[in-house]
């Protein structure tokens, strides 16, 4: 036998080997050019669970891919256009409609040809690693492990063994910078058929919209457009840009890369729990704002309300006293210019001595005419005697007690400027610039009452539940969360009602926040009126004022 055969024959065997040993790297599954697919994407850091189900027509370019039962809904057709062209259809809600469904188009470019979205991920370089349970089901479990400077990322899949049927997809992400891991989500796999007889006509937006230009910037465009490439086809690029706008946009200065990186990876899942929420269509949206690097736990420090229970002194509100019949349909005491700018208390748990400033500026600017700013300081200060604790939380009766014991408060001018900080007390070299007689509890957990009180009084301090994320992220609309508490054990934020109202038949709070004028409505919220949502009646106040 020659050296040639032998070596042939050798190679041979190697190949054999090689095959033997590692045959699954060179077979890897693959999946039906044309499917139907259910599932549900999960976000653990987000706190996200998001159904989808998606069409996929591979031979003809085209994708469709619809969120929360059919909400929102992305196409992607390749087969339109030289380019190809995207569409988005969603619900939209301005001063003129109320959830209106709509039509969103961005077309394609030379340099960025619009393709069908596959929620089933490319499993080349997957390698088969073992069998596993997983929802209930015997799998084949395929991964991959990807380096990429401090981070290394471990994509799984999960296969009915049985059929092969997709079950799971995972990215577990893992940054040794920062020593933590840094990226998780999922997408569980309900229902799959392979299908090569999709009819054309799913693809198709309905024939009585018009579709009009993609509303948003550039790169949240993109990722609103085709929210599952993030997730499939691991796109991040609009995270990095996103990231790189906000910080100048908000003036972000970060101490070194572990700290940039751990804002960046908050951002990230902040990010995608907001467009998440968005694909809801609810009856608010939620957007990026000035908060969204903080995480959960920071966020949560601004929420320095603290329950106790009881009438704590105050006087009952006595609505026979009042004509229902007098109350306007809407009620807005910030046109009135009887309600100062809205502040930014930052990452100090004050939100209690804004709401006392809050009402206490309005009454006395309605008795007054003299509409002054009241200072905050002074009772994260001073009032630690009445059991308030500065950034650490306090109540509003707390700091009436300390107003009307002290013989005044003190004005912003005259005290000093808010620090968002625990401060030297110096009450005893200032003059009060309003006093305090009494306060009122206008506990009675009804609607009218809230109002009699509003319309007669002024903006009334009032604590809410505060503690979820679609409200720290709130932009416009008419906020209203099922999760929302509104006991008395719930309440961990203090704001100011400022006024009443509908906006689009659904009856709302005006209420003033002290997260500065980047969040919300200029820094206001629309809370809904039904059920007490977030606990607005539970525990309003408001004081009687007199000049020292």
């Amino acid at each position: 036998m020659t050296k040639m055969v032998v070596a042939k024959i050798c190679g041979v065997l190697f190949l054999a080997a090689l095959c033997s040993s590692a045959k699954l790297n060179l077979n890897t599954p693959t999946f039906a050019s044309s499917y139907v697919v259910s599932g549900v994407l999960q976000l653990p850091y987000a706190e996200i669970k998001e159904p989808f189900t998606a069409m996929f027509d591979g031979p003809n370019k085209r994708s469709r891919v619809d969120y929360y039962n059919g909400m929102v809904v992305s196409l992607l057709r390749g087969d339109m256009g030289q380019y190809g062209m995207t569409l988005e259809l969603a619900p939209m809600t301005n001063y003129q409609v109320r959830n209106q469904r709509m039509c969103f188009q961005s077309n394609g470019t030379v340099n960025a040809t619009v393709m069908p979205q596959s929620v089933l991920p490319d499993l080349t370089g997957f390698q088969k690693v073992s069998q596993e349970l997983m929802n209930g089901k015997m799998c084949d479990l395929w991964q991959m492990k990807q380096a990429i400077g401090n981070k290394s990322n471990t994509y799984s899949m999960w296969l009915d063994s049985s059929n092969q049927d997709p079950v799971r997809y995972e990215m577990y992400g893992y940054d040794s910078l920062l020593g933590s891991h840094f990226d998780r989500y999922y997408l569980d796999y309900v229902q799959y058929t392979a299908d090569s007889s999709i009819p054309a006509s799913a693809f198709d937006p309905p024939a009585n919209l018009t579709c009009g230009g993609f509303p948003g910037p550039g790169a949240e465009r993109r990722v609103r457009m085709n929210p599952m490439s993030e997730y499939v086809n691991h796109f991040d690029q609009h995270v990095d840009e996103m990231f790189e706008s906000y910080k100048k946009t908000h003036d972000k200065k970060y101490k070194d890369i572990k700290e940039h990186e751990e804002r960046k990876h908050v951002f990230r899942q902040n990010v995608r729990y907001i467009h998440s929420k968005n694909r809801a269509g609810l009856t608010f949206k939620v957007a990026v704002n000035h908060l969204a690097d903080r995480s959960a736990k920071e966020l949560k420090i601004m929420n320095g309300y603290r329950y106790s229970k009881g009438p704590h002194g105050g006087q009952y509100f006595d609505t026979s006293k009042y004509n229902v019949a007098d109350l306007p349909d809407q009620l807005d005491w910030g046109i009135s210019g009887v309600v100062t700018p809205v502040k930014d208390q930052g990452v100090c748990g004050s939100c209690w001595s804004f709401g006392t400033t809050g009402t206490l500026e309005s009454a006395l600017a309605i008795m007054s005419g003299k509409l002054i700013r009241l200072s905050q300081q002074q009772l994260v200060d001073c009032s630690w005697g009445e059991g308030n604790n500065g950034c650490d939380g306090g109540e509003d009766f707390r700091s009436y007690d300390y107003i009307m014991k002290k013989g005044g408060l003190s004005s912003e001018e005259l005290y000093g400027q808010y620090l968002a900080a625990d401060g030297y007390c110096h009450d005893d070299k200032v003059i009060p610039v309003v006093k305090v007689t009494g306060y009122v509890n206008v506990t009675t957990w009804n609607a009218t009452a809230m109002k009699l009180a509003l319309f007669n009084h002024g903006p009334i301090s009032i604590s809410i539940d505060a503690s979820h994320k679609s409200l720290s992220f709130y932009s416009s609309g008419v906020y209203s969360d099922p999760q929302c508490g509104n006991k008395p054990d719930d309440l961990d934020h203090s704001v100011l009602a400022v006024g009443y109202g509908v906006y689009m038949n659904q009856p709302y709070w005006l209420v003033k926040n002290s997260w500065s004028t980047y969040w919300g409505i200029d820094g206001y919220v629309l809370l809904a009126q039904e059920d007490n949502m977030c606990g607005v009646l539970t525990s309003p106040t408001y004081a009687t004022v007199a000049m020292p």
